[in-house]
């Protein structure tokens, strides 16, 4: 957390939850090496649970929803001070820059992100 995440309240601004949640999505999407820059993303959910103030320890778990035909649904959760403040989804989509068009996910990236895949889903 950075005091400009900050409003007059000492309060994290809303939209700093969406930087949080890219940081732990990139971070998140690492292991996939190269093909994690094939990655965009098409979708930003953000439902707000709580008030994260000033100094309270931020921790965002992340895991994977469901793998679609070309795109893999995240659901992350944001907690200050373990205390759940936000549940985020989103979807990124593989992209292929020069067609413009998304592209089915490959076999390695498939592989890569089903161990994130939370039991029963």
């Amino acid at each position: 957390m950075r005091f400009a995440d900050t409003d007059a309240y000492g309060h994290v601004n809303n939209a700093a939850f969406a930087e949080y949640a890219e940081v732990a999505r990139l971070d998140f999407t690492s292991c996939l090496g190269k093909a994690a820059r094939m990655l965009i993303l098409s979708s930003l959910s953000i439902d707000f649970r709580r008030q994260v103030s000033f100094g309270e320890l931020l921790h965002v778990e992340t895991w994977v929803e469901r793998l679609g035909r070309t795109s893999i649904t995240l659901s992350q959760t944001v907690h200050g001070d373990n205390k759940l403040a936000a549940d985020i989804r989103s979807v990124i989509v593989h992209f292929d820059y020069a067609t413009g068009e998304p592209r089915e996910l490959t076999s390695e990236i498939r592989d890569a992100m089903a161990p994130f895949k939370k039991k029963g889903d």
